[in-house]
Parts: structure tokens; C-alpha cells; sequence
């Protein structure tokens, strides 16, 4: 594929976003838009760059990285269980958790009472006070594209759908035993990384020696010389 970098007018932001571990949805537009217009180009020149581009076709993109398993870490963790503890949450509650983690919002006042039910599967993620669950949860969730906050109130953006994928599979997985094992009490799942390393992943750039900036000029170089050589 003949690819014209002169079209590709937002490559740079796009590919900081998308290094950084960014999720670009809608609430992004002109990404997003650039994006849709022109995803084959994108695919095929970060595939040749080294990375893999992924389109969710309920509207957002995020890069795969190569070494899934080598790449699952806390945060993605954390998140899951985040998602499967808000899931559970909101069904006791008589509220629909899709159209709550689908463009719904979550009231910065409705943490304490949540951290104070589910105290032991938070201690799993390392969470124990509000400010702790604001710092490696919600603040993680918004700076990753998963959710925006505004006045106290976070809002949930499409990409949340990675997370709800994991959760309504183990959901699943509960109701059938459920079914052949009536009898039998169900302990609530723990997500472990091996629950979650085939679906999630989190890319963490931050410590890292290389920049963003200094990864896509790297590979930008690497790209032009293998043209050279091929010419």
C-alpha cells in the first residue's frame, strides 16, 4: 500500500495518544475522525513501525502490543476488578450497569459508599481510602480514554467496553456454574492477571527511557531507511 504522509495530518498527536496508552474515541473528533477516514493507511504504517493498531467497532482505537502477556500489569489489574465491583454495584442497586458504563456517569460521592462495600476486593488492587481509589483507579481511567471527568462527575466512554467484555465473560462463566450446581455457593471471582491477560492490556510508557516523541522519530528513521534500501 502506497501510503502518503502528507494526508496523515494528525499522525503525530495521534501516535502520541495512542503510544501513551490512549484510548481515541469520539470524544476525541479529530482524531477519531482522521482515523476513520484513513485506517488502512494508519494500520498499515504503524504495523510497518511495530506497532498494531485495533479498531473496536463500537468506536475506538488503541495499540496492541506484540508481548500481550509480558505487557499485563497492575493497572490493567486494577481496572477490571474496578469494573467488576461497579458491575455488581449497580445490579444491586436495581440500575442497569451497561447504560452506566456505556455513556453513563458514575457522582464522585458515590466512591465512599462503594469502597466501603467491596473494602476486601479493593485490597486485592492495593486500594484501601477514596484518595487511593481516585489516584490508581478513576484518574488511570480518564487519562487512559476510558472515562472524562467534569465537576465530580466521571463519565464512561466507549472504550470501557474492553473492561465490560471481561467482566459479563466471568458473569457468564458464574451463571453456568450456577445452573449445573445449584446447590453449591458462588464465591465472588477474583480477577487475577490471568483473567485478564488475554483481553486487556495497558501500555505503560512512563518509565520507560524513550519518549514518544523519540519512539516515532526512531521508527519514522527506521521506516525511511528500509525504503532506501529497498529502492
Amino acid at each position: 500500500m502506497n501510503i502518503d504522509l502528507k494526508e496523515l495530518t494528525q499522525l503525530a498527536p495521534i501516535f502520541r495518544e495512542l503510544f501513551k496508552g490512549y484510548h481515541i474515541s469520539r470524544r476525541d473528533p479529530e482524531l477519531y475522525t482522521q482515523l476513520s477516514n484513513l485506517q488502512d493507511q494508519y494500520r498499515a504504517l504503524f504495523k510497518s513501525l511495530g506497532y498494531e493498531l485495533t479498531c473496536d467497532t463500537r468506536g475506538f482505537y488503541y495499540f496492541v502490543p506484540e508481548q500481550m502477556g509480558a505487557q499485563v500489569n497492575k493497572t490493567a489489574q486494577r481496572l477490571a476488578l474496578f469494573t467488576f465491583i461497579l458491575v455488581e454495584h449497580l445490579a444491586d442497586q436495581g440500575r442497569d450497569p451497561l447504560a452506566v458504563l456505556d455513556g453513563g456517569s458514575l457522582g464522585r460521592d458515590e466512591l465512599p459508599p462503594l469502597l466501603d462495600k467491596y473494602k476486601d476486593l479493593f485490597l486485592q488492587a492495593e486500594v484501601t481510602t477514596q484518595e487511593e481509589l481516585e489516584e490508581k483507579v478513576m484518574r488511570r481511567l480518564t487519562q487512559l480514554g476510558f472515562a472524562g471527568e467534569e465537576n465530580g462527575v466521571y463519565r464512561f466512554l466507549a472504550p470501557m467496553h474492553r473492561f465490560l467484555d471481561v467482566c459479563l465473560s466471568v458473569q457468564q462463566d458464574r451463571d453456568l456454574a450456577a445452573s449445573l450446581h445449584s446447590a453449591l455457593p458462588l464465591p465472588t471471582p477474583v480477577l487475577v492477571a490471568d483473567e485478564v491477560e488475554d483481553d486487556i492490556v495497558i501500555i505503560e510508557p512512563a518509565d520507560a527511557e524513550e519518549s514518544e516523541e523519540d519512539a516515532l522519530a526512531r521508527a519514522m528513521a527506521e521506516e525511511r531507511d528500509a525504503q532506501e534500501i529497498d529502492a
